[in-house]
């Protein structure tokens, strides 16, 4: 079922999102020293039909992982015709992709171990990973039954094994049929949009500018596709396990930091070269606490794992910023890699092993992994940001990263080599714009430092998931912080970018330009040319729809989830909304407050707003006293 948490202040705003049962182990996916545990202990293993290699930890996690649910069931006994009088109600209180856990009721008689039922439900957005949102009919077999006391009364509990795993159900009945479906409409939008570029070269001699643009828009997004889709990721190699220490700044993160630390630890990785490092900067709302007792809770449940010496805890004396946070602990850190996670992203127990590996080549100064969307089912909001992390990821940095040249590694889950963070430290700490502070962009801004003598990659297979905004507001005041940084940092980076691969160049050049010009050919076609001509602009609109859809379509061949609409959504959202940030952001670029979170400069900026609503307050009632 969904788990309604809220947000980091008092908000209307309830976040939904799927939960794992807990482990009654914190670090089960460490390897254990002692030989104690194994990584084929895992649930579900046995069945997975015995052809899952036993280092595989991805496909065992997925297969064994297990979520609270709350959803009805209906089984039909075998030799039952199956109809809706004949089912046996029961409800779902967990759910794996092997087997679910189901409550039942009264009158139900008794089930024996090694009986075969068949079962239908519907599986509710969120309950599991995206992609199993749908309904299912499967055979079923008990494997335990037992009572368990609630509400001093007990409850009948049976236990059942699918007879395939869901992965293969899935796999079978909608996976594929998503698939051919995506692939088959994503080859008629890209065919689409050509013959409507070629519309532009014959219709140049009306307005060589606007019909350039849309070329040059055009041929940009269709090559992001390209060289996304044509991105390899770096393979594992399983020798090859470099020391890395993580760094987790904290500024009033109470609410999700106890889960970010367990996520970091709790890494197939060895334990003697990963530590961990949590850096609060002075928060206010008993972050500190929290993080002490996760601390205390790790050391007394898996001491085992020498936790005392790779875990570490470090206040700073005085609210500094996040970059100072960062930067202190990179001089505390042992380890020659360095990874950046924000204090409230959860790692993927595989996350740090696929991370490192592109490091294999000297030349690698940094590595993005690929950020997902923790809360994707709490709103309106939340829906239309998965689809555009997922593509923003997974097309947008692996184009990229084909060329060696990401231009942002993401905040929530990055990988540095230490030298390079401690040679630019003093830089990035007092990194200043056009004579004003830089307070925010800070991982865009440390790739640009990075970016100038070294290569940047991305991972695919390293994920994270994150809180992402859920309240209009917030998410308004995130857009617009993005845009400021995004508009500073490319602006840095067009002074060196042409010195690296010339097609990467030329496209990141393209790439400035089209974002900073929208506003202007929107306002062009849906405004002064409906007005001054009369014309509806059909042709325009069609060609946003069509761009939407390859969005929503790529997030669909990928993630084969029910969510791939919330991509065209997104788009118009972001030409409705959005898209008039930009110039806003030309002329606000120096505003260093954050928005989402309340750093010092929003406190500063609060007590300003304060104090003139004061005095506007004063002056009014001096006026009226002089009346």
């Amino acid at each position: 079922m969904f788990k309604k948490l809220g947000r980091r202040k008092p908000s209307e705003v309830e976040e939904k999102l799927a939960m794992p049962r807990q482990d009654r182990r914190p670090l089960t996916y460490v390897p254990d020293p002692e030989n104690i545990r194994v990584t084929t202990d895992r649930r579900g293993l046995l069945n997975a039909g015995g052809d899952q290699p036993s280092g595989d930890v991805d496909k065992l996690r997925l297969l064994s992982l297990r979520y609270e649910a709350d959803f009805e069931v209906s089984l039909f006994p075998e030799g039952t015709r199956r109809r809706k009088k004949n089912a046996l109600p029961v409800r779902a209180v967990d759910i794996s992709s092997t087997g679910m856990l189901v409550e039942a009721g009264d009158g139900h008689g008794s089930f024996e171990v090694g009986q075969t039922l068949h079962a239908r439900f519907r599986i509710p957005p969120g309950t599991m990973p995206e992609g199993f949102e749908h309904a299912v009919k499967i055979a079923v077999q008990v494997v335990r039954t037992f009572t368990r006391a609630e509400d001093e009364a007990e409850k009948q509990m049976v236990a059942f094994q699918f007879v395939r795993p869901l992965t293969e159900y899935f796999r079978r009945k909608r996976w594929g049929v998503s698939i051919y479906t995506a692939s088959t409409m994503l080859f008629f939008a890209v065919l689409f949009i050509m013959l409507m570029r070629v519309q532009s070269i014959i219709y140049f001699q009306y307005h060589f500018v606007l019909y350039l643009y849309s070329l040059i828009a055009a041929a940009f997004l269709l090559s992001r596709y390209l060289f996304g889709g044509l991105y390899r990721e770096v393979p594992i190699n399983p020798d090859y396990t470099p020391g890395v220490s993580i760094v987790i700044p904290c500024f009033n993160e109470a609410q999700w930091i106890h889960r970010t630390i367990i996520s970091c630890m709790n890494q197939d990785y060895p334990v003697d070269r990963l530590e961990v490092i949590v850096v609060d900067d002075c928060s206010t709302d008993g972050s500190a606490e929290q993080i002490q007792k996760t601390i205390q809770m790790i050391h007394e449940r898996a001491e085992r794992y020498n936790t005392r010496e790779r875990l570490k805890f470090h206040i700073l004396p005085q609210n500094g910023g996040k970059r100072e946070a960062l930067v202190q602990g990179v001089k505390q850190a042992k380890h020659d890699l360095i990874v950046f996670v924000d204090s409230d992203s959860f790692l993927e127990p595989t996350a740090i092993r696929h991370l490192v590996q592109p490091f294999q080549d000297p030349r690698m100064g940094g590595v993005s992994g690929r950020t997902e969307v923790e809360n994707k089912y709490t709103n309106f909001y939340t829906k239309m940001q998965t689809v555009r992390y997922y593509i923003a990821f997974r097309i947008m940095k692996a184009a990229e990263s084909y060329f060696d040249c990401v231009t942002c590694l993401s905040g929530p889950l990055s990988c540095y080599r230490k030298d390079l963070v401690l040679q630019h430290a003093d830089a990035w700490l007092n990194q200043r714009f056009l004579g004003h502070p830089a307070t925010f962009g800070d991982d865009r801004s440390m790739t640009n430092f990075v970016l100038q003598t070294h290569r940047t990659g991305y991972q695919d297979s390293a994920i994270c998931s994150t809180i992402v905004p859920s309240s209009r507001k917030v998410f308004l005041k995130q857009q617009m912080r993005w845009k400021r940084s995004w508009l500073r940092e490319s602006l840095r980076a067009g002074g060196f970018i042409w010195k690296k691969e010339p097609f990467m160049a030329f496209f990141f050049y393209i790439g400035l330009i089209v974002p900073i010009a929208a506003p202007v050919v929107v306002l062009y076609n849906l405004v002064y040319t409906p007005l001054r001509y009369g014309v509806f602009p059909g042709t325009f609109l069609l060609g946003l729809f069509m761009m939407a859809m390859l969005m929503s379509l790529a997030h669909l061949f990928f993630k084969r989830s029910r969510l791939w609409l919330f991509g065209v959504v997104f788009c118009v959202f972001y030409e409705l909304v959005l898209l008039w940030q930009m110039p806003v952001a030309w002329v606000t670029f120096w505003k260093s407050t954050w928005g989402t979170r309340e750093t010092p400069q929003d406190v500063e900026e609060r007590n300003r707003k304060e104090a003139r609503k004061a005095r506007k307050k004063a002056d009014n009632s001096e006026i009226s006293l002089s009346k």
